[in-house]
């Protein structure tokens, strides 16, 4: 298999929707499929809404890093949650 992972490439993960049983496990087995690293997280709960933002490394990501964004985005709308992942660099400049 390919090896499309980028050395030393961080994302940043955001998740945010309605509170659900499973959002952390989900998301942790997806990017565990496709060999993102998580290196740091923080989520919280305010009343029913759920937010959360990860750190990810993708030096051994196994698919394209757009291909890994649509499928957290297309999964995430089918559990009713707003997912968005971008290179760590377009959102601390």
């Amino acid at each position: 298999m390919k090896v499309f992972g980028l050395s030393g490439i961080r994302a940043v993960i955001t998740v945010s929707g309605k509170d659900q049983v499973g959002i952390i496990a989900w998301i942790a087995t997806l990017l565990a499929r496709h060999n993102a690293n998580i290196l740091d997280t923080s989520q919280t709960i305010l009343e029913e809404l759920f937010s959360m933002t990860m750190i990810v490394d993708l030096a051994a990501l196994n698919i394209e890093f757009s291909d890994l964004r649509d499928i957290l985005a297309n999964q995430g709308e089918i559990r009713g949650l707003k997912v968005a992942m971008q290179y760590e660099d377009a959102v601390f400049r």
